[in-house]
């Protein structure tokens, strides 16, 4: 109940305003103690919230832990690690809510009880001294004797003077009174309000998350479900497989169980067997032994490399042993040494003996095939493309990815609302926000805003490039220019998501603060970027147009009916792909510290030399035309160029256009690699697709290739570009950046979905124009996508490991294309007079 005060009746000073400041005292001490009370408890909650936090984030990292551990099983991975993604989201809000209550509960109501109730409590205290005074003044005026004048003065003076500085101080009490009573009504409900409309918040995002997060539960269940069933059965079949076999007797056929053939993996036997060491002692260990490939190794643990024996069974023999004391001993005996072993029993002796002379057999009938394979099988380079043999980062994740956003000016905080340590980003706008931005980002819709995470995503190079070229700076200039212009006011960090969400609205979707430019300003602009791309045109960054690649020169006696057969093998051989076989063979190919290694596929026909340089080999003609021995005697000779050169991309002329528009603005930006300009462009509402009908119908994705840049073209693929588009010629990125030799960009378009078959106007596809132009790094990307979709398509034996295959060798591309670009320059222009 609000008690008030009369300002009338407080300077009477009767007993009813002596009670009613009694009651206000009284209501004011309970209610000093019942905020004091309630202030403690907030506390006590918000440290109680923190240790829950704690220990849920202490789970959570348990559950990415698990899921971890659980990579084998893709459906236990990917559902932990979006399971824990949501509870850390979940975390997230939490932590939001208990920031949200100590401001509105402990700041707010402790400010309250500090100010306004200690100006209550100093105004009581004079009043108090005042009351005293007066009553002391009072009761000397009355015990004045009527007889003594001057003491009946002084103590009237007193008087008066009293009752003066009591009406004074008894109306300030009185006002003070009041204002408390009125304010403590708004302050309370203030601070109520604002922590329940936190909870509000609170719930809608956990919500919103779990809606989200809905349908993946719901076809986990209908799996759990199958998952139960399959259990049970696979239950029943292991205990009568179990029963089965213990029912066996292999008293007789033990040798079964002491050796295993897998043929599938080249494996004719193994098992263990003692071997005797070679030191002094002569000590016997016992290892695992094994025959594959042509050799004969043994390990001592699953994980150790093995040792092998013999290199090659071919120079070997196998006898028995019957002159030393252990029985069921063995030998075998290789023009270097020999080793001595022993098996645990004579069928097994025996069976060793039979598989070592089977395989020597072998070896011996398939002396050449095998002999390549125990070539490809030996390459060190088989992992990688970057000749060190050491396993590098292909992509960045977590800590990695989020020091190099954060560190670009701006980025520290988020791009829409400042609050610092973002954790996401928009990657087609090249932003970080934080976590409340991200969800309001998310639902524009991905033709708006592309959100990740910057600590649980992994980044690709490129698209980590283009993070660092943008930023919250670069950005909020171009969508934020007219912002103070408007009077907008920018949210804060804890604002209510409604506010925050109509501002991203009205900033990206309606792009209500976009500085539009004057036709004038436009023109400027788009002279500038063509005379940059110019500049950058001139520059030694612009890579040169392709050589003209190098054509066979034949034999001395070779006739015409011999050249036709050389162009038509050599036709023949640009339309086959790479077999299966010859995957392993590609690494090698790429290794710049391998000796003259050559791809044996005539696919391509390059040689590696020592010095990393490629040369196109004379192609050999068929059997019917040359034998063996004539190849043998002929040695690659050099070929003069007279082949014509690949088309180019015609040089850059700037034409007066009959328009200025974002899309033209767009159109240059692209070729003069300027990433601001591209997404000011865009944000004036340029059509990323746009075509410039007087220049060959080109789009600024063509443009980009054109530019040399790799970190243009991914902001205009994530940015909805389309990769396929041609221009008059027929021509896409893919066939551009093939033409120039830009091997980084035709892996990042094959990787985006490029139609390598696509033809242009004079039929040439973009693999045509590769062999032609000899760039073996492109032609073994363009034949490994087309082998990729192949193997996908029929769903062959082998499907999977020419996908992983695909995989490994464009993550490597990708990954010198952004890192180490200067390692894609192999070929250098064509020098007939180079011997």
């Amino acid at each position: 109940m609000k008690i008030t005060v009369d300002f009338e009746e407080c300077l009477k000073d009767s007993p009813r305003f002596r009670a009613t400041i009694e009651e206000v005292e009284g209501d004011v001490c309970e209610l000093e103690s019942k905020l004091d009370k309630l202030v403690k408890l907030c506390i006590g909650m918000i440290d109680a919230g923190k240790a829950y936090n704690a220990a849920n984030k202490q789970f959570v990292n348990g559950i990415r832990e698990l899921a971890q551990q659980s990579t084998r099983d893709e459906v236990i991975e990917s559902s932990l690690t979006k399971f824990a993604e949501s509870l850390q989201e979940m975390i997230n809000y939490h932590t939001i809510l208990f920031d949200q209550a100590q401001r509105s509960i402990k700041t707010q109501l402790q400010t309250f009880v500090k100010d306004d109730l200690r100006k209550f409590k100093e105004a009581k205290k004079q009043f108090d001294k005042v009351s005293e005074e007066k009553e002391a003044a009072l009761i000397k005026n009355a015990q004045a004797p009527r007889n003594k004048q001057h003491e009946v003065e002084e103590a009237t003076n007193i008087l008066t003077a009293t009752r003066k500085c009591f009406r004074h101080i008894v109306l300030d009490y009185v006002l003070q009174i009041n204002v408390l009573q009125s304010k403590r009504r708004s302050e309370i409900l203030k601070s109520m309000l604002s922590f329940m409309y936190a909870h509000l918040t609170f719930f809608h995002q956990g919500y919103d998350l779990f809606s989200e997060l809905q349908p993946l539960m719901k076809q986990l269940g209908g799996q759990l479900d199958q998952l139960v069933v399959d259990a049970a059965k696979e239950k029943r079949d292991m205990e009568q497989k179990h029963s089965t076999i213990q029912q066996k007797d292999f008293s007789h056929d033990d040798t079964k169980l002491e050796y295993n053939v897998d043929a599938d993996n080249g494996i004719a036997m193994e098992g263990y067997l003692f071997k005797r060491a070679s030191n002094a002692f002569k000590t016997w260990n016992r290892r695992w032994f094994s025959i594959q490939n042509n050799q004969l190794v043994y390990q001592k643990k699953f994980k150790d490399n093995p040792t092998v024996v013999v290199e090659d069974l071919r120079l070997c023999t196998v006898k028995h042993c019957e002159d030393i004391e252990r029985r069921f001993c063995f030998e075998v005996v290789s023009p270097t040494k020999s080793c001595m072993m022993q098996a645990d029993s004579e069928k097994l002796r025996q069976a060793w003996i039979k598989a070592v002379q089977n395989s020597i057999a072998t070896a011996f009938r398939d002396k050449g095939d095998d002999g390549e394979k125990l070539d490809r099988k030996s390459s060190t380079s088989t992992g990688s493309l970057d000749s060190s043999g050491e396993p590098k980062e292909r992509s960045l994740k977590g800590e990695s990815a989020l020091q190099k956003v954060l560190a670009i000016p701006g980025n520290a905080c988020c791009c829409d609302c400042g609050q610092p340590d973002p954790r996401w980003a928009s990657i087609n706008l090249g932003i970080t926000l934080c976590i409340q931005c991200s969800g309001i980002h998310r639902s524009l819709g991905v033709h708006f805003s592309k959100v990740r995470s910057l600590t649980l995503d992994t980044w690709e190079p490129e698209l980590l490039k283009l993070m660092c070229e943008l930023g919250n700076k670069v950005i909020n200039e171009i969508y934020e220019a007219r912002r103070e212009e408007l009077g907008a006011r920018k949210p804060q960090p804890g604002d209510p998501r409604h506010e925050v969400e109509a501002y991203i609205k009205a900033k990206y979707v309606d792009r209500r603060f976009v500085r539009r430019p004057s036709d004038e300003e436009l023109r400027n602009k788009v002279v500038t970027l063509s005379k940059q791309e110019k500049r950058l045109s001139s520059s030694s960054e612009h890579l040169p147009p392709r050589p003209p690649p190098p054509t066979p020169k034949l034999r001395p006696g070779s006739n015409a009916s011999g050249q036709t057969a050389v162009a038509s093998g050599l036709e023949a051989r640009r339309d086959s792909l790479f077999c299966p076989d010859e995957l392993d063979s590609l690494f090698s190919y790429f290794d710049t510290s391998s000796k003259l290694r050559s791809i044996k596929s005539a696919d391509s026909g390059i040689q590696n030399s020592a010095d990393g340089s490629r040369e196109m080999l004379a192609n050999t003609p068929s059997n019917n035309s040359l034998t063996d021995a004539d190849a043998a005697e002929s040695p690659p000779m050099p070929m003069p160029a007279t082949l014509p050169p690949p088309s180019p991309c015609k040089e850059m002329v700037f034409y007066e256009p009959k328009e200025y528009s974002p899309g033209l603005q767009l159109y240059w930006a692209s070729c003069a690699r300027s990433l601001p300009d591209m997404a000011e462009a865009l944000a004036h509402g340029a059509e990323v697709n746009w075509v410039n009908t007087e220049d060959d119908k080109r789009t600024p994705l063509i443009m980009a290739v054109q530019g040399g840049s790799l970190v243009t073209c991914e902001f205009l693929l994530q940015n909805a570009a389309n990769v396929n588009q041609q221009d008059t010629q027929g021509r896409g990125p893919l066939h551009h950046a093939t033409m120039l030799g830009h091997t980084g960009q035709v892996c990042l378009f094959l990787k985006r979905g490029a139609n390598q078959n696509a033809a242009d106007i004079d039929e040439k596809t973009p693999l045509a124009i590769a062999v032609e132009a000899a760039n073996a790094d492109i032609v073994t990307l363009l034949r490994l996508a087309k082998m990729n979709e192949e193997m996908r398509e029929a769903e062959g034996p082998y499907s999977q490991s020419g996908d992983e295959t695909y995989q490994d060798i464009f993550q490597d591309f990708t990954h010198m294309a952004s890192n180490d670009p200067d390692k894609l320059n192999r070929y250098q222009q064509y020098d007939p007079q180079r011997p």
